[in-house]
């Protein structure tokens, strides 16, 4: 599969690169660092990152913004997106041909090619790899080590993570035989606003646990209104309570203008079958979702209220 995708990389003129909405660091490391190595690889190539901006990963790369017209005859690559309603900019069905990059289970394989590898700790691991394959004809820069590197920062949990394995630190070895500031990403990726810290605050007197192990926590537009703080600054406040005594499962539930945004973890029950119910998917032990009321809010919760035992 990783020498068609090469193939079609030479063979195109003009590749889009989309990821999923809600970025987090794997998804920007992925897309922009694949980008540069195309770019670097292939300089009369032109090469587009597209997706709305997360201003807390803006310190990674810049994205494009490009008219509907770039599509016509171009090559689509979407990387770590799991499901086709997650891809950030829907334009992504507008090229010639669409080539699914991802390491969470296959449950919707969009695309005319499609790479999954669920044994790969991110995206930007198997962008590594896919570098390393083909190493005298892709050039790997510190600009994309760099990326790639935060990536797999952000999906190992600074390498906590039991989906980091020998082969995360073999690249992430070589990465970081390339100079970058290891130090400014740590810096830059863990720092906190205070007003995220005085909302973790909020976060850590009052979600709700259940006897059987299953916290919940549902944040309103008036709640995001009264800290000052983005709906992907909540969202990604998820792991605050993972260190809670007895807790088995978490999920937090944040209120967008036309959804509700659904992000759930596990200890060691398996939650992306329930996640898949409810217009999402991922890891086994790391899911996100969408619903659109409190009501199917509550549904997810009493599923996973259920799955606990």
């Amino acid at each position: 599969m990783k020498q068609q995708i090469l193939d079609k990389i030479k063979e195109y003129e003009t590749i889009i690169i989309h990821r999923h909405v809600g970025p987090d660091p794997d998804a920007y490391g992925s897309q922009c660092g694949l980008a540069n190595i195309i770019t670097e690889s292939f300089p009369n190539k032109k090469v587009y990152r597209v997706g709305k901006h997360e201003e807390s990963l803006r310190f990674l790369s810049d994205l494009d913004e490009i008219d509907d017209s770039i599509y016509e005859g171009s090559l689509v690559i979407v990387v770590d997106t799991a499901n086709s309603p997650r891809i950030d900019d829907k334009r992504f069905d507008k090229g010639a041909e669409l080539i699914k990059i991802d390491h969470h289970p296959n449950n919707d394989p969009y695309g005319d090619l499609v790479w999954v590898d669920t044994t790969a700790s991110s995206t930007s691991e198997m962008i590594c790899e896919f570098q390393e394959t083909f190493a005298e004809e892709l050039t790997l820069t510190a600009v994309a080590a760099r990326l790639l590197f935060t990536g797999i920062v952000g999906d190992t949990g600074r390498f906590m993570f039991p989906n980091t394995t020998s082969r995360t630190f073999a690249y992430v070895s070589k990465l970081t035989t390339y100079e970058f500031d290891r130090p400014a990403i740590f810096n830059t990726m863990y720092k906190k606003d205070a007003r995220v810290l005085h909302f973790n605050g909020y976060v850590l007197q009052n979600f709700k646990m259940s006897e059987k192990g299953m916290i919940h926590l549902k944040i309103t537009p008036d709640l995001l209104t009264e800290f000052n703080v983005t709906s992907n600054e909540a969202a990604m406040l998820i792991n605050t309570v993972a260190q809670v005594e007895g807790v088995k499962v978490w999920v937090f539930f944040v209120e967008e203008p036309e959804r509700i945004r659904v992000r759930i973890r596990s200890k060691e029950i398996v939650i992306n079958d329930i996640a898949a119910d409810y217009n999402g998917g991922g890891h086994p032990l790391a899911s996100g979702a969408t619903v659109y009321s409190w009501e199917e809010a509550d549904r997810l919760i009493a599923d996973l209220e259920n799955a606990c035992k």
